[in-house]
């Protein structure tokens, strides 16, 4: 398949702390297993990829409009990436880090 696995960084406090002891955190889609994230991880960052865990996220519940119906979320994969020591992903940097 030639569309992106990566949705989308999630940039978070906890996904910062992580970032700094080498772990990224990515939005992937629902189909997407280990194998076909790692191959997309090293071909979009040019970085190598020691670790993943995938984690399925339920979608939330809620309730809109006036007469508050409930509406649910799409579920969606979580991708947290360990990469091989002393690499980073320039996504997940700030300013404030020393």
């Amino acid at each position: 398949m030639t569309d992106n696995i990566l949705l989308k960084p999630i940039i978070t406090e906890s996904s910062l702390k992580d970032a700094n002891l080498g772990v990224f955190t990515f939005m992937v889609k629902k189909y997407a297993d280990k194998i076909r994230i790692k191959d997309a991880v090293e071909k979009q960052f040019q970085v190598h990829v020691k670790n993943i865990s995938t984690i399925k996220v339920k979608g939330k519940k809620r309730m809109i409009g006036k007469r508050r119906t409930k509406v649910s979320k799409p579920d969606w994969k979580k991708a947290k990436v360990k990469l091989s020591a002393g690499e980073k992903i320039s996504l997940f940097e700030t300013e404030t880090q020393k």
